[in-house]
């Protein structure tokens, strides 16, 4: 089954199906997540739980592999472009609540956006200047390149398409370089566990790398291109999900095993590529720091062009108000000004930790609601009742020991910002032009890149 007017063309009249076999879109789940979220967000884990942040990686990765299956289900039974945001609509019943986790993925598509900027920003200062001491330099960086890919954007570029292929080559390769090298002068010694991680802090850390992983919700959108998604798209989310975890947990244990904890510290913002540094001298930092921009600058591109697709979508069904879909010039609207005022708020008046926080929450809650929607529909999709509960249980307890550590940190701002954007979410939802936006709108995109 699919949903009316958002399936792919299967050929006939209309041309020949254009088809995605599992390795492309396993291949477009890796290029989404293997970017800016390790890049930015490697050294803040290692912050929380040192030498043990492989084990952080790891059980997000686990985490990643349960919400992956839920995804993979609705995927398979309902193939559409949608993508989470249709899933809300099929599978969590009344529609005002439906609108309201739209409008929160919405939100975190946008702390998405700020979180990396200030990734790009922290790595073009640490490139350009050196020592990157003001922070003016970050911000100014990042402010840059929010306004000139959002103005791109707007105007209707076409600068997305087949160069994300090139630049998901381009990473993987230097990545796989540092990980070769690194393995030869890792220090044992230095990822020894003299005793075991705080649990508190290890769930906190956990929840901090999920958000490395969120991007496999772009794969659901490639769905209707699938000739038999019903096979195919579980395969692509095991497969993309177990790769990027090994991965990523590789990359920790070298970037630990060659960092020392002071200059971790120090540079945690730009860890990996401070781990290029003592593996393959200055030119290796330089060519790590460039694959660092060229993940960054493409996942913002990637995730605005994401959010101006869900603005244009959800204002066709009803499910924003008028006024934020008032459209201004080429693709932009009121409604994308106002996100973009807020990311550059967000971008210059908080750290990357802090923005990291709040969109890891923001992620986890949305993709819980996943689950609740997989189980709700779980008869059709033909989803395992006991591998939803355990996924669900995992991520719960993860999104739970994830506040709490906010709660127990002191971190008033951030959770200021989640209640904040939790409530807006729902003011906005109310304001909605309809009361009824349970069918999705054709050709509606969702997705994240980090």
């Amino acid at each position: 089954m699919s949903i009316p007017g958002s399936e792919a063309p299967r050929g006939g009249a209309g041309g020949p199906a254009r088809a995605m076999s599992v390795w492309s879109v396993a291949a477009l789940g890796i290029g989404s997540m293997v970017g800016a979220g390790v890049f930015a967000l490697l050294g803040q884990v290692a912050l929380l739980v040192h030498g043990e942040t492989w084990i952080a990686f790891a059980l997000g990765g686990v985490a990643a592999l349960f919400s992956g299956y839920s995804y993979a289900r609705l995927g398979a039974r309902y193939p559409s472009r949608g993508g989470i945001i249709d899933y809300f609509h099929l599978g969590l019943g009344p529609p005002l609540l439906a609108r309201t986790l739209s409008i929160l993925y919405l939100v975190t598509l946008a702390l998405t956006v700020a979180m990396v900027a200030k990734a790009f920003g922290a790595y073009a200062a640490r490139i350009f200047h050196d020592p990157p001491t003001h922070l003016e330099r970050v911000e100014a960086y990042s402010t840059g390149i929010v306004v000139v890919l959002a103005v791109l954007n707007m105007v209707g570029s076409a600068a997305v398409g087949r160069v994300e292929l090139g630049l998901v080559i381009v990473k993987l390769s230097i990545l796989g370089l540092l990980i070769a090298v690194g393995a030869a002068t890792l220090h044992p010694a230095m990822l020894e566990v003299h005793r075991l991680p705080d649990p508190n802090a290890l769930l906190a850390a956990v929840g901090l790398a999920f958000f490395a992983y969120a991007g496999y919700g772009m794969m659901a959108n490639a769905a209707a291109d699938v000739p038999n998604p019903e096979r195919s798209m579980p395969r692509a989310f095991a497969l993309a999900i177990g790769v990027v975890l090994a991965l990523y947990v590789t990359l920790a244990l070298v970037v630990l095993g060659n960092v020392s904890p002071e200059t971790l510290a120090r540079y945690a913002d730009t860890a990996v590529a401070e781990a290029a540094a003592p593996i393959l001298g200055h030119a290796g930092f330089v060519l790590v720091s460039v694959a660092a921009l060229l993940a960054t600058a493409s996942a913002i591109n990637a995730t605005l062009y994401s959010i101006i697709n869900i603005t244009h979508g959800m204002g066709q069904r009803g499910a924003l108000p008028a006024v934020l879909v008032r459209p201004l010039f080429g693709q932009g609207t009121t409604g994308l000004l106002v996100l973009l005022a807020i990311i550059l708020v967000l971008t210059n008046f908080l750290n990357l930790n802090a923005i990291a926080s709040v969109a890891s929450a923001t992620f986890l809650a949305c993709y819980l609601a996943v689950f609740v929607a997989a189980w709700r529909l779980r008869q059709e999709i033909g989803a395992s009742a006991t591998l939803l509960v355990i996924g669900f249980a995992i991520m719960a307890v993860v999104f739970g020991a994830f506040i709490a550590s906010l709660v127990q940190g002191g971190q008033l701002i951030e959770l200021g910002i989640i209640i904040a954007a939790c409530l807006l979410s729902g003011v906005l939802a109310l304001l909605g032009t309809s009361g009824d936006a349970a069918a999705p709108a054709p050709g509606a995109t969702s997705g994240t890149a980090n």
